[in-house]
């Protein structure tokens, strides 16, 4: 803990393809270096950017796994000096970006509008020369559009990752906070089209990013014979989650499919009410937090997302890569991502039934699973994998 307030985690080295020489900054490359960095730019910066990636909290989620790993390959790539800060207390992504040798700051908020973090905030940019600010989500979009008054020729880049229409007064601040930014990204067309309408953010200020996954990650490799048949979701138990439906459905089902309930969040009491009311303690499991996605698809035979709403679903696109088939709610941000029948299928929103009906169709025919695994896989590698997606980042962050 440092005399500010903040916690920071730093190591001298970084992991990736594209290194510094350890104890030389600002573009002096080692020959390994130069070599890659050519691959990707075709020239050698006079100077780094000194980027910061700035989000509200490290916990286990979407938005924090999508920042690990843009973090991780901009410390690996020459021609960026990245850190990592959160407004929140240090949390378990922290320590996953420490121990790949990320620098990371937490600001460690004590309130929701805690006014400190403001102040270290600028303190940061300045200490750490920082050029570009790149925040995510609205509470970090806020509290950086009030520090880029103190932090004059700082580039602000904001990015939204929602399409939920509520809270309303996340939007009205977005509104006006979006000023402060050069450009603004979101994951998806939905997200986009959220932004134009409740934020009334020009549509020329706006850039689509996908979010991404290394498809290597996922092995698809499944677990050895198994006396169930599993139905997996993974995310923050919240309510916008709508899990408590996914239960339902489940229990429409054979006794034989179990549900897995990956994750931690404010739902958790209820969801449990709902698994003991239904009399399924034995088919639907509470887990808890996990570490990455990849251990709870191993032994999933399809991945459920059954939201209201959704700025992207990062989960669906790592079943898919992991050959898990998935299934979603016909909502946005869930439908910029599944192609109904060809990599998922889409049910409507808020109909345990339907839910149901597709469940079983994954599960009983064999050629539509042999389908949607295929066909997740293709969309992943062509429109969801970071080789096709980092080259996008370095150009905002390049400020081309």
């Amino acid at each position: 803990m440092s005399g500010d307030g903040t916690q920071t985690g730093r190591t001298q080295f970084g992991r990736g393809k594209y290194r510094i020489r350890p104890g030389i900054r600002h573009g002096v490359l080692s020959l390994p270096a130069r070599a890659g960095i050519a691959k990707i730019s075709g020239k050698l910066p006079a100077v780094q950017r000194r980027i910061l990636l700035l989000i509200t909290d490290l916990q286990i989620g979407g938005t924090p796994t999508v920042v690990r790993e843009l973090a991780v390959r901009l410390h690996g790539d020459a021609d960026f000096d990245v850190h990592v800060a959160c407004l929140d207390r240090w949390g378990p992504v922290a320590d996953q970006l420490r121990d790949r040798g990320v620098p990371v700051t937490a600001l460690n908020a004590c309130c929701r509008f805690d006014p400190g973090v403001l102040f270290r905030l600028i303190g940061l940019i300045r200490r750490e020369r920082i050029d570009t600010v790149f925040s995510f989500l609205i509470h970090a979009n806020g509290v950086a559009a009030l520090a880029s008054l103190a932090v004059p020729g700082v580039r602000f880049v904001q990015s939204i990752q929602t399409t939920q229409p509520n809270p309303r007064w996340h939007w009205r601040l977005q509104h006006v906070i979006q000023h402060a930014a050069e450009k603004i990204v979101v994951p998806t067309p939905s997200v986009k089209e959220a932004a134009i309408r409740w934020a009334g953010v020009k549509p020329e200020r706006l850039f689509v990013i996908p979010n991404a996954v290394r498809i290597r990650d996922f092995s698809g490799e499944r677990r050895g014979e198994k006396q169930s048949r599993r139905v997996a979701f993974i995310g923050r138990l919240d309510p916008i989650k709508r899990i408590g439906d996914l239960v339902t459905a489940v229990s429409l089902l054979n006794a034989d499919i179990v549900l897995d309930i990956w994750g931690e969040g404010s739902q958790r009491g209820e969801i449990q009410s709902t698994i003991a009311r239904l009399g399924l303690q034995n088919r639907a499991i509470l887990h808890g937090a996990v570490a990455g996605s990849a251990e709870a698809l191993e032994n999933a035979d399809v991945l459920v997302l059954p939201s209201d709403a959704e700025g992207f679903g990062l989960v669906l696109i790592e079943a898919m890569a992991a050959g898990v088939p998935v299934i979603g709610t016909n909502v946005p941000g869930i439908r910029d991502v599944i192609e109904d029948g060809i990599s998922g299928l889409l049910v409507p929103p808020r109909n345990p039934r339907a839910l149901a009906n597709a469940i079983a169709r994954v599960l009983s025919d064999v050629l539509l699973r042999e389908k949607l695994i295929a066909g997740g896989r293709d969309r992943v590698r062509r429109l969801y994998d970071w080789e096709v997606c980092y080259g996008e980042y370095r150009q905002l962050l390049l400020g081309y």
